[in-house]
């Protein structure tokens, strides 16, 4: 059965002689052994999307560790669900895992507990997040932004220097940082006006 290898590394400085080794060593041709340059956080690796397009039932997979496949547990989880469903094989040389033996689905199945528990934990964290702050009469996600009228509002007293820009960001209770986010224009100032005297009798 045909045994297709995949190997990574995050910057082209690294080498991946080490992983190409290992899987000749363990029956995969040179020619099949596929090389992505790519952070493991990266969402899109284009020689592992090519690895899933080859690989045919019956086919193997063979990387050196788990963590050159997966950027997550949840990544490698659904990874693997896609290979078992269409009767591909994963082994993984380091770590002693093969999906083709009781053990290795064993393995898998442990993982996708923990996949759904990470899940929970996510969602419960960020409904107990948003019930604090319900709790403290703040509404969850970004605080808004001036309205069209209240900007004006903001550009005219800004222009007129009749405040600074920490009273104006006072005055509509938001932080100094959503007033220089893009609400005002600090290139057109209207210079300051000079008081007029005021006339004393003779």
């Amino acid at each position: 059965m045909p045994t297709i290898g995949y190997a990574r590394t995050s910057t082209i400085d690294q080498n991946p002689d080490h992983q190409i080794d290992a899987l000749l060593r363990h029956g995969v041709d040179r020619d099949n052994i596929h090389v992505d340059v790519a952070s493991g956080a990266r969402a899109s690796r284009a020689k592992l999307d090519l690895v899933m397009q080859l690989v045919r039932v019956g086919d193997t997979l063979k990387v050196t560790r788990l963590d050159r496949l997966s950027r997550s547990v949840l990544h490698l989880v659904t990874l693997g669900a896609e290979l078992r469903e269409r009767g591909i094989g994963l082994h993984v040389i380091e770590q002693g895992i093969d999906t083709s033996t009781m053990e290795g689905r064993a393995m898998f199945g442990m993982l996708s507990v923990v996949a759904e528990l990470q899940r929970e934990l996510i969602v419960a964290n960020t409904n107990d997040g948003l019930a604090s702050a319900r709790a403290r009469g703040r509404a969850g996600g970004r605080r808004p932004r001036l309205t069209l009228d209240q900007a004006a509002l903001a550009q005219r007293l800004y222009d007129e220097r009749e405040k600074t820009v920490q009273q104006i960001a006072d005055v509509f209770g938001v932080p100094r940082s959503t007033l220089y986010g893009g609400h005002l224009d600090r290139t057109k100032t209207v210079p300051r006006q000079p008081k007029k005297a005021v006339a004393t009798k003779p």
